[in-house]
């Protein structure tokens, strides 16, 4: 299983790499293609919003046939075929025609995942595992940086994407050949359904700031912080990609500086809220002062991508209300509400910045918009200040 687990790591390697690789690729498909601004964010918000969607059938199809077929079938025929298409594509509708296909498959990939790891393993380590997948695949954040710049800049984009496409089949055929299923979970008569474990008011608390906890540091990392310090700070290309590199960097040590949280504070609650009310604090400060100064907005801008990276202990204390039978179901409805409000709040934060810039400065724009963020983040605080703790 160890080639198997290898295969599903690169698998979510590729699905951070494509969820923000249409920073580097925006000027050449505006270019070529003729993409506006506004068609480009529509794509990027489209891969979370179908993504998000496919969580309910993956969650069914783990539970029944195991993530094997799952993860496999769907990344080969939608992940590489969609890669494949964007490659091919001859203006801004097949692009986000692309990543909706892109979104489909990838969107088992970490569930299966998750569910190896909570039908294999101890659940004292659910979030320790979660923790280190999530912060080794976050290095497809930096892949889709300035190594995917300089093979654009070297090789053309379509060539790129046509290898990359190869790379993700491959990575299919991986999943198909050596991942395992676990054994099928017995059902325990009386354990109750899907729905019973919904009821419960805790799991929806989680819910609200898995909804908006995650949003930020995604929203900015894929979509606002090359304009930021290209509108705000006048930085140059090389500049916003050492910037990305640096706020790449800083989200993959949030990952693993919040995976074994719960273990070292006996905690999953408590960790989960302080650090994401740090990061509140943090967008606050950069709502009042949206322009503090080079090294200041790059400090800042990595604090929000550290402390946004709640994600994989608040999986684990999500896990934790939801039986063995009900495993493959219950974390893809916690990530259905993680991915699905990255989406949602690409699409409102667009808005927002349009509404701001109409009437602002640059500065004052992007700061209403780390003000939404902020509120955002902290209204997700306060209902989750009423759930109750868990830990295995």
């Amino acid at each position: 299983m160890r080639f198997g687990i290898a295969a599903l790591v690169l698998g979510y390697v590729l699905s951070q790499f494509y969820r923000a690789f249409l920073a580097v690729l925006a000027p050449v498909l505006q270019a070529d293609l003729g993409a506006t601004p506004a068609q480009l964010a529509d794509a990027s918000g489209l891969w979370f919003l179908v993504f998000a969607a496919m969580q309910i059938p993956v969650g069914i199809a783990l539970d029944r046939i195991g993530p094997r077929r799952t993860v496999a079938s769907i990344l080969g025929l939608a992940g590489a075929g969609g890669v494949a298409l964007f490659a091919a594509a001859q203006g801004p509708g097949a692009v986000i025609l692309a990543m909706a296909l892109i979104g489909v498959g990838f969107s088992p990939v970490l569930m299966s995942s998750f569910y190896i790891f909570a039908r294999t393993y101890s659940p004292a380590v659910f979030g320790t595992l979660a923790g280190l997948l999530i912060g080794v695949g976050n290095l497809g954040n930096l892949g889709a940086a300035l190594p995917l710049s300089l093979a654009v800049e070297a090789f053309g984009w379509r060539p790129t994407l046509w290898v990359l496409a190869g790379v993700t089949l491959l990575v299919a055929l991986a999943m198909w050949h050596f991942v395992q299923d676990p054994p099928p979970a017995p059902v325990v008569a009386g354990q109750g359904g899907l729905g019973q474990v919904l009821r419960n008011p805790s799991l929806w608390a989680i819910f609200l700031l898995l909804a908006v906890g995650y949003a930020p540091s995604a929203a900015i990392r894929g979509l606002w912080v090359g304009p930021y310090f290209s509108d705000v700070m006048g930085a140059s290309a090389a500049q916003i990609g050492t910037v990305t590199l640096i706020m790449g960097f800083a989200m993959v040590a949030g990952n693993f500086a919040y995976g074994p949280m719960d273990r070292i504070f006996g905690s999953r609650k408590w960790p989960n809220l302080l650090g994401n009310l740090c990061g509140a604090g943090v967008l606050a400060l950069l709502w009042l002062m949206p322009a503090p100064g080079w090294w200041a907005a790059v400090g800042l801008i990595a604090a929000v991508g550290f402390f946004g990276m709640a994600f994989p202990l608040l999986m684990a204390h999500g896990r934790a209300f939801f039986p063995p039978h009900l495993l493959g179901r219950g974390v893809t409805i916690l990530n259905l509400f993680g991915i699905g409000g990255v989406g949602l709040m690409q699409v409102i934060s667009g808005r927002v910045f349009t509404q701001a810039a109409g009437a602002a400065e640059p500065a004052a724009a992007y700061g209403a918009l780390f003000g939404f963020f902020a509120l955002i983040m902290a209204a997700g605080c306060a209902a989750y200040a009423f759930s109750r703790d868990r830990t295995d």
